[in-house]
């Protein structure tokens, strides 16, 4: 061995030993180190390690075994200072699934207003002669997510209160109040078919009060006997979508197994799979391709059946209402208050992308993301929202592509209660353990007991690898709180226990 090889096996004996010393005189702790009193896959969080303070009980929950390899930020501030008073890796940007929604909701609330309401008109560029309407009868959309069968039957019906009994003219539908950009612009594909990734129209249609606008609720029940084609009903019934059955009814008692699935770029609703008699129905919200189609469809049934035909080459087809028409009757929607508890306790993407749009036309003109989204940015930085530091992709939360920290999201729910809207606002959030749909909303499974129940108001938010909870609670000692948990890069859930254990915590939470 030379002389050199020799001086660099003591040097590297010397340093071994220098850090085996430093490593006993200091302890190493680590994020990623986990406690044994969690055993992998168990889905409790460590919420059992005997902790007195705040911190201590959160980090100790933060050990849980799921959230090894991915990222979590937790930010908690006082409600009445903004004082932060916990934060772990809250000032890390993360992908807020539907958290976005507190982003989208507030600006829109500001901007619009709580009492502001969407319209749709029926309009025509002709005259009325006798019972014969001479010219082209408008269907004007302006964003309504709440329009449904029943507003178009009243339309028809006011049509044949005024006498008309026929339209020599052609049935248009016109959605130019937005832009034709049906999707946002990181929609996966494989959300086009379900009502989570409806496409969004200044025409739209709801199928029920829910509004889940653009979709169609296709439901599937078995044949009388074995060997039957299941039975298949629409709502709202129309022509313009396919169905096509390929399911089978089989004996009482087999499983069921039916898939309900629209044909990209089409509106071939495929339906396959087994049913069993007498087994339970199938339902599924499908999402259409073009909404404004399925609204004229509809409307002209509408129409049809109040007994009013088009006639001479009347046809359907899209257009844009002349500045000069005449509005025959039209429709306004709920006040936005109203319209946030559908949106915001069932987390209504559909709502969320519109409020976008319906934000950039009002300001700037233009009802498109873009605008829209400009529109937010600009509202978040006097909510005092650092918007250097946000991406904005979407309204709903869609995109993995949105970046938001914990930090700024509290921030942001700090910074907008003293407006004069809030309590609209803090009322649309969903509250833990409420069983009522409409006031539980996605927390109505969750937390149900304890000092938690009726206690957390909140916005969930889900998509892959992702899970989120931001909102309000008061403290076991009177203090108002405002928290926010981003779990980001899970692979093995379910994570929201993790998310309850940090929220009972807070709940528990005692200053002195």
């Amino acid at each position: 061995m030379s002389i050199l090889m020799k001086q660099q096996c003591l040097l590297k004996r010397a340093f071994l030993v220098m850090v085996i010393a430093l490593i006993a005189l200091f302890p190493v702790t680590h994020e990623g180190t986990y406690s044994s009193v969690a055993a992998s896959g168990d889905t409790t969080p460590v919420a059992s390690i005997d902790s007195t303070t705040l911190e201590q009980k959160i980090q100790a929950i933060l050990k849980d075994p799921k959230l090894q390899g991915g990222i979590t930020g937790v930010s908690i501030r006082k409600a009445n200072t903004g004082e932060a008073i916990f934060s772990h890796y809250g000032d890390i940007r993360l992908r807020p699934a539907s958290n976005m929604k507190l982003l989208t909701g507030s600006t829109a609330m500001d901007i619009l207003g709580p009492d502001y309401r969407f319209s749709t008109e029926v309009l025509t560029d002709g005259q009325v002669k006798g019972k014969m309407l001479n010219g082209n009868l408008y269907l004007k959309g302006k964003g309504d997510p709440t329009l449904m069968k029943k507003d178009l039957d009243q339309f028809a019906k006011d049509l044949k209160a005024k006498g008309i009994d026929k339209v020599n003219g052609n049935l248009i539908a016109d959605d130019s109040w937005y832009d034709d950009d049906r999707y946002s612009q990181d929609l996966n594909w494989s959300d086009e078919h379900n009502y989570v990734g409806a496409q969004v129209s200044a025409l739209t249609l709801s199928p029920n009060e829910d509004y889940d606008a653009g979709t169609v609720i296709v439901e599937v029940n078995a044949g009388n006997k074995a060997g039957d084609l299941p039975k298949v009903t629409l709502t709202p019934e129309t022509s313009y979508v396919e169905i096509v059955n390929r399911a089978t009814t089989v004996a009482k008692g087999e499983a069921k197994s039916i898939s309900i699935a629209r044909e990209h770029g089409s509106n071939r609703i495929i339906i396959e799979g087994k049913i069993p008699v007498e087994g339970t129905r199938s339902q599924s919200w499908s999402a259409v391709w073009e909404p404004t189609g399925l609204t004229l469809d509809v409307f002209k049934k509408s129409l049809e059946e109040q007994s009013i035909q088009l006639v001479g080459n009347g046809g359907m087809k899209t257009g844009i209402t002349p500045s000069g028409a005449t509005v025959l009757t039209s429709k306004k929607s709920m006040p936005l208050k109203e319209l946030f508890i559908p949106f915001m306790k069932l987390s209504n993407n559909g709502h969320a992308e519109t409020l976008v749009k319906e934000m950039g036309k009002v300001q700037r003109g233009e009802g498109s993301w873009n605008a829209g989204l400009s529109v937010m940015k600009e509202k978040l930085k006097q909510f005092g929202v650092n918007t250097d530091t946000i991406v904005l992709r979407d309204g709903s939360g869609m995109s993995h592509k949105n970046l938001v920290s914990a930090d700024e999201l509290s921030k942001l729910l700090y910074g907008i209660q003293g407006k004069s809207w809030f309590p609209a606002f803090e009322a649309s959030l969903p509250i833990a353990g409420i069983p009522e749909r409409m006031v539980g909303g996605t927390l109505r499974n969750r937390m149900g007991d304890g000092l938690t129940a009726g206690n957390v108001k909140a916005k969930t938010g889900s998509i892959t690898g992702v899970s989120t909870l931001s909102g309000y609670i008061t403290a076991k000692d009177g203090t108002e709180l405002i928290f926010s948990i981003m779990i980001n890069n899970y692979v093995t859930g379910p994570v929201a226990p993790i998310e309850d254990a940090i929220a009972k915590a807070l709940a528990e939470y005692e200053s002195n």
